[in-house]
């Protein structure tokens, strides 16, 4: 009997169960559109608070470039500090809202995957709750992950700048760009490592340390299957990115001809629809990871096993050997 394929299990879920990838577009868009909605209030305040004279609206008005930047600099002058403590308050507020959002939905498609594979009595007898606490632990180190990541990139960046002169720009941004390529490696390792990790919160009941501890001791165990779902869903991934990238340059390449309310709408869809297909594909890997826990490791088969000959120093004379015993007369 051949073993499952957990790539071919995760694919399966999410088309027999497409309520799971349904469910994560759900709060992700509902998440994206009140961080896009908390952002524009943000923005509109803190163009209230801007003062704006009648010389600043007489040179705004002139469709000059020239008057028109001395008005705009005159404007946000002396406001920088107001917009960074803004800056600050708004990125505190999503990341706080993310990880409990992100925490409650996490712990609904990860029961909802339990089900799916160990059926509702078996996951009814191992049901551990929720394990809100862990999770929210596991989001706060990942959101902490992605801060210090960003943090990593700007200090490449002012670190370039300062260690090269103005003859040496291209010098710079080769500094800079393999520091960030660094940053970016380390935190989608980091990152995925710990998304792994919710699997055994909502599965096995851990904490959020003892979960973690079980994604490592799963890839030592399994790294094959592991790698082989990574893979396969990232080459999916990559395939769903490359038709959205062909699908948008048919409208920006009539964008000389059509107006921008056709464009940019059209762009709008293109990007939604891609999204939709990330998350799904996203849910789809869980789904395999998880199939990686509960299908039973495929058996060494017989001919792989190779015999073990005796030599003749590791026979032991006194023993009984069949051979010795005289047969029946």
């Amino acid at each position: 009997m051949n073993p499952r394929s957990p790539t071919v299990e995760g694919f399966r879920a999410i088309f027999r169960r497409p309520s799971l990838g349904f469910a994560e577009i759900t709060w992700r868009w509902s998440f994206g559109a009140a961080a896009c909605l908390l952002a524009t209030f943000v923005c509109l305040e803190y163009l209230d608070t801007l003062p704006v004279t009648r010389s600043d609206l007489l040179l705004l008005r002139s469709r000059q470039p020239v008057l028109i930047s001395q008005a705009v600099g005159h404007i946000v002058r002396g406001s920088g500090f107001r917009l960074v403590a803004a800056f600050i308050v708004l990125v505190l507020a999503l990341t706080a809202g993310w990880v409990f959002v992100a925490a409650l939905a996490r712990a609904a498609t990860i029961k909802a995957l339990v089900i799916h594979f160990r059926g509702e009595e078996e996951s009814r007898e191992h049901d551990a709750g929720w394990r809100l606490d862990s999770l929210l632990g596991l989001n706060f180190l990942r959101a902490a992950v992605l801060l210090a990541a960003v943090a990593g990139c700007f200090a490449g960046f002012a670190l370039a700048g300062m260690a090269s002169t103005p003859d040496e720009a291209g010098m710079a941004l080769q500094i800079a760009m393999i520091i960030f390529t660094l940053a970016w490696l380390a935190w989608s390792m980091v990152n995925w490592l710990l998304s792994l990790a919710a699997i055994f919160v909502i599965a096995d009941g851990r904490d959020t340390f003892g979960a973690i501890s079980d994604a490592v001791d799963l890839i030592r165990r399994r790294g094959g299957p592991v790698f082989a779902v990574g893979t396969s869903f990232g080459l999916a991934h990559a395939a769903a990115f490359l038709v959205a990238s062909i699908a948008a340059a048919f409208p920006l390449g009539l964008a000389s001809a059509l107006p921008g309310r056709v464009v940019l709408p059209a762009l709008l869809v293109i990007a939604l629809l891609y999204s939709a297909v990330a998350d799904f594909l996203y849910m789809g890997r869980l789904a395999a990871y998880m199939a990686i826990l509960e299908l039973p490791e495929a058996p060494v088969a017989s001919s792989q096993l190779r015999p073990v000959n005796p030599q003749p120093g590791n026979v032991d004379p006194h023993e009984l050997i069949l051979s010795d015993v005289p047969a029946p007369g």
